[in-house]
This record gives C-alpha cells, structure tokens and sequence, in this order.
C-alpha cells in the first residue's frame, strides 16, 4: 500500500509535468488541459500534504529535524501511560468487568467449546491462546512461579475450615451411599492382609496359649477357629447388605460427620492435623513434585492441544462441556463464581496489571513502538494518502471549474 500511494503521488508529478509541457506547447489545447492540469497539481499537492502528515507520525519526514514530527517516538512514554489508562479505566476496573459478565453466559461458552473443540472457528483460538500460554509458561522462572504457586496454595489451603468439609462431604456419601464400595474395599483388604500374615497370627496365639493347650494341640484348632471366624466374618458383612455390623459402622461414619461439622473439639483436632501436615517437610517436597508435573502437563498440553484433547481425557473434556451447556443450574454456579473471581482479580490486580503494559512499552525502544503501531494501522493510513491525492484532485477540478464559470 505504501508503494500503491507513492506510485500515485508521482503519477499525478508526472501528469503535472507532461501536462505544463503540452500547454506551452499546444496553447490551443488550454481549455481541455486546464482542468486535467488542475486535476493533477492538487492532486500532488494533496499527497504530499498526506504523506507529510502520515510520515510525521513515525518518523522525521527526509531526515528534517522538523517540529512536531516523529510524534509517536518522541511520545513514547506518554503513549504507554495513556494506554494503561485506557486499559484500566475501560477494561480493568470491577464495575466494567461485573457489567460487561453480566449478561454473558461464560459456562454455556464454555461448554460448547469443550464439547467440540475442534470447529474452524475455535481451532484458531484454541491454537492462538496455547501458543500465548506456552511462551508465557516458557519464559516464566520455574522456580520462582513454582514458589509463588505452593505459597499461594499453602496460604489458600491454611484458610480452609477442613472439618466441616470433610464432614459434609462424609454425609452426603452416606446419604447416597457412595461410601459402601470403599467399605467393601477396604473389608477385601483387611481380608487380604490377614490371610497374608496368618503364619504370624498363628505364632501369636501359640506363643500366649497355655503350655496344656500347646501339648493337647488345642492351640492349633484355636487358630483355626480364630481365622475361620474372621474370614467368615468379614465375607458375611461384605456380602451382606443388611449386615449388623454394616449398620453400626454406618453409624460411627454418621457421628464422625456429625462431629467434624459441629463439634469444636474434632474441628480444633483437624486443624492441627492439617496445619501440622503444611509444615511437613514431606508435604513440602510432594507440593513441589506436583507442580513441576503440573506445568510439565500443562506445557505438554499446550503446545500440542489436538493430542491432548484425544483419549479418555477429551472424552471427559466434552462430557463435563455438555454438563456446562444442558445444566442451567450449574451454568448460574459457574457465572456466579467466574464473575466473582474475575472481579475480584481485578480489584486486588488490575492496578499491576497496567502497570505492567506501560512499563512494558515504556523499555520498547523508541523505532519498536514506532513499527508496531505502524504494523497495526499502516495499511489504512497509506488509504489516507491515496484518497488526499484523488480528493486533493477532485477539489482543485472543482475549483477550476468554478473559476473559469465566472
């Protein structure tokens, strides 16, 4: 476009030119000429002034140390502090971003790109946003992000009232009973672990029988009879769903859910167990292991989303995108809590985060801002100086025909 413009600048220089010529030449051709001679010296007036006015605004026009020229490098600063505020006072600030969630389904948009993620449309900015994660996952220090990222789940963690949790949540899988395969489970296990030390139990209850019953052999039959017990046992609780001692473990389970929500003893005993385990040395380092796996999967996922989409995880990866898109109760959940979050980041970053932009391109040298903007809008300001030369040249016609009328 730059050339297409500069073409036609000095297309209108050569009309000019040629067209003083034929009228000094062919004075008789002066009334046909005169309108295509006023055509193409404002038209070159009109460029010029255009591509002045275009040029001046990235750099000096020919070098010339002209006033008011190179407008954008010379403001550079000025330029980032006004997009950051720009930024902020439109984009960042808590109203703006409630407002603008207000009316927008988020779970519902979603949900339907879970569930089919791979329509043109979303390819594009699926790739586009994986492509901006991965660098900016890349360029972060890994151990600095992973400290900020295990602090902040230490400090979000410390925060949690764990008991209650875990005493609703205890409920809820009795109510429903969610909890019997993890009983039938664990009675298996218990089931296993017996029949793999019966040496050693049979060497327990030997070593305390009484020396009558180690010479009469009653001690063997007693072991016997212990295991036979607690093998039957543990099959008729299993098998059974009316069990009593099913009932009574259910009750224990009950009063320890009743007890992690209520009672103050059990909640302070939780506490301390959680907080000693945030401060084990252990939790530490599997804290720290989670997180490189975490952003090595994440960096895996984003750099080749179309594999990591595959499987048994895309499969879930939909079903949960048409739970978002069919569910309008979890939609009003996932809305409620997006537009909170946001507005909440927001609030606490939203400050930072212009602070970020305009020191950003405040450390751009002074031709890099010149080049971006002039990459972003360069196209449609060569327009304007193609239209100065054709308008400049439709006004000086038009002025010449009224000036040879009266």
């Amino acid at each position: 476009m730059r050339l297409f413009a500069t073409g036609l600048l000095l297309a209108m220089a050569a009309a000019f030119l040629l067209l003083r010529r034929l009228a000094v030449l062919h004075p008789a051709w002066g009334g046909p000429l005169g309108y295509a001679l006023a055509f193409a010296e404002a038209a070159m007036v009109g460029g010029l002034a255009d591509w002045f006015a275009v040029t001046a605004l990235f750099r000096r026009p020919l070098g010339l140390p002209i006033p008011h020229t190179a407008i954008i490098p010379v403001n550079k600063d000025r330029i980032a502090d006004s997009m950051a505020r720009f930024l902020h006072d439109n984009f960042l600030t808590p109203q703006v971003v409630a407002r603008r969630l207000r009316g927008f389904n988020l779970a519902a948009s979603v949900g339907a790109f879970l569930s089919d993620p791979r329509r043109d449309e979303q390819s594009r900015i699926r790739a586009g946003a994986a492509g901006l994660l991965a660098d900016v996952l890349q360029s972060l220090d890994p151990e600095q992000m992973g400290g900020m990222v295990k602090a902040g789940l230490r400090r979000q963690l410390g925060k949690v009232d764990l008991a209650p949790l875990l005493g609703q949540m205890l409920a809820n899988a009795i109510a429903d009973k969610r909890h019997l395969p993890v009983l039938e489970s664990l009675l298996r296990k218990v089931g296993e672990t017996v029949e793999a030390n019966e040496p050693m139990i049979r060497e327990m209850i030997h070593q305390r029988a009484s020396t009558i019953m180690r010479w009469t052999g009653l001690d063997e039959r007693l072991a016997n009879g212990v295991l036979d017990g607690t093998y039957r046992l543990l099959a008729e609780v299993i098998v059974q769903a009316d069990h009593p001692l099913r009932g009574r473990i259910d009750e224990a389970l009950a009063r320890l859910a009743d007890d992690l929500r209520n009672d103050p003893v059990m909640r302070r005993k939780v506490e301390r167990v959680k907080l000693e385990l945030l401060e084990n040395p252990a939790v530490a380092a599997w804290l720290d292991a989670m997180w490189e796996r975490a952003r090595a999967a994440l960096l895996r996922a984003v750099r080749n989303p179309d594999q990591a989409l595959a499987g048994s995880l895309g499969e879930s990866i939909a079903h949960l995108g048409r739970a978002l898109g069919e569910d309008a109760r979890l939609q009003v959940l996932v809305n409620r809590f997006a537009r909170r979050t946001l507005v909440g980041v927001v609030s606490r970053y939203g400050a930072e985060i212009v602070r970020l932009v305009s020191e950003t391109v405040k450390r751009w040298d002074a031709g890099t801002v010149a080049d971006r903007i002039e990459g972003a809008v360069g196209r449609d300001l060569q327009f304007i100086r193609v239209n100065g030369t054709l308008v400049g040249g439709l006004v000086g016609l038009a002025i010449h025909a009224v000036d040879r009328w009266l």
